[in-house]
């Protein structure tokens, strides 16, 4: 989510291939290879989800097929997200201190990136849900849904949604807010105060309630997933890091951390998994954090290699866009096309996906290049009006530096 995102490109410090500048005398890696093909696939996979999860009703007891189950977690997907996100985005802050570039700027270039391909996908899904196919079950969007989802605010109060992807939009746009408190806390006091003060208060709340199993609602899950996005800032700490730290087998240490979460699903089931996100979600996230420094230091090299090939790397370059409209045009075909060729379950969710999925990466490629890429090239209207000028941001002090986005 982007997801983004959800939600959006990796550009960022670090990584032991790419492009280097020297400062004090030190090479510098400029750029961290192989994170915008992991959140290419990681919306590629979203897609998938989507087109199971309506094709099947009854999430998450629903009528696919078994050998189906490996497609019902996209709530994991929107989760790595997060930790990704927060991995991006704190990689330039850790080069210099944990200090980012000032409060007001960094907000600024977030809602540059993100504000414009979201209001578009905004325009887009409310013109599908009106006319075309509503969104949820509780009928097409209002005019709070409008304002609602204009103001990025979904996570906050409760509207007809226009986008069902669109939930994790606000979660986002929340944590953003929260960005620059959390790398004070980082910087003042350390990585594991930070940890501490996002993910006690959930677990205490987990704890807390009936059988330990909180019920979530469709939105506040943003101060339940601050953890994740969290944990990821603190794993940016490795592009910094010395060579002993660096050198680690943190593949290998993923793999560790998420063996015993896969064995609590393997044993209990996929419906049991899902309907026990809370605490899978925060159990889940050491993995990916992990799993974010080995690429970032360049290991194992094949999956690096793969992550960089074009056309996963180019997937990752619209991964945003992808996220933002591929749910309408899934429920389109679902919805409005599929009951007039095929009959519903294994049929429609075939049809579904021979259709949906690449008229979804085509259409959100082209819209990238209209309502995304620009805002990623360019970091102001006046720079998107002097193509000759220079694009890249500076530090204080005059130090070029690469913005770690999220997309």
């Amino acid at each position: 989510m982007d997801s983004g995102r959800p939600g959006s490109s990796a550009r960022g410090t670090a990584a032991p291939a790419g492009r280097q500048e020297k400062t004090g005398g030190a090479p510098v890696q400029r750029q961290v290879l192989g994170l915008d093909g992991l959140r290419g696939l990681a919306a590629l996979y979203v897609v998938l989800f989507h087109c199971w999860l309506y094709a099947f009703p009854g999430y998450p007891d629903s009528s696919a097929p078994g050998w189906l189950d490996g497609l019902m977690f996209g709530r994991l997907a929107v989760v790595f997200f997060l930790v990704l996100s927060g991995f991006s985005l704190a990689i330039a802050p850790a080069r210099h201190g944990w200090r980012s570039d000032g409060t007001r700027r960094f907000l600024r270039r977030r809602a540059w990136r993100i504000l414009p391909p979201y209001w578009a996908a905004l325009a887009m899904s409310l013109a599908v849900s009106w006319f075309v196919v509503p969104a949820s079950h509780v009928g097409p969007p209002t005019g709070t849904s409008l304002l609602v989802y204009g103001l990025v605010a979904q996570d906050v109060f409760t509207a007809p949604t226009p986008n069902g992807a669109f939930w994790s939009i606000g979660v986002e746009a929340e944590l953003y807010l929260l960005f620059p408190l959390l790398l004070f806390v980082r910087r003042r006091w350390g990585a594991a105060v930070l940890l501490a003060c996002v993910a006690l208060p959930v677990i205490a709340r987990g704890l807390a309630a009936p059988g330990a199993v909180p019920v979530e609602g469709d939105n506040w899950l943003a101060p339940h997933l601050a953890p994740v996005f969290v944990a990821g800032a603190i794993g940016a700490g490795v592009v910094v890091a010395p060579d002993r730290v660096r050198r680690l087998p943190w593949g290998w240490l993923a793999v560790l951390a998420a063996a015993p979460v896969m064995a609590l699903g393997v044993i209990h089931g996929s419906v049991w998994t899902v309907r026990h996100y809370f605490w899978i979600d925060l159990a889940i996230a050491p993995a990916m954090t992990m799993l974010l420094a080995s690429v970032a230091t360049g290991r194992p090299a094949i999956l690096v290699k793969l992550l960089t090939a074009r056309p996963v790397r180019g997937l990752g370059d619209f991964s945003y866009s992808l996220y933002l409209i591929h749910l309408p045009i899934v429920l389109a075909v679902m919805r409005r096309a599929a009951p007039h060729v095929v009959p519903a379950g294994l049929p429609t969710f075939w049809f579904t996906l021979a259709l949906a999925l690449p008229v979804s990466v085509l259409g959100a490629w082209l819209f990238s290049r209209i309502f995304e890429m620009p805002f990623k090239r360019d970091r102001s209207w006046n720079s998107m009006r002097a193509p000759g000028r220079a694009r890249q941001g500076q530090w204080p002090g005059g130090r070029v530096v690469v913005e770690a986005s999220d997309g």
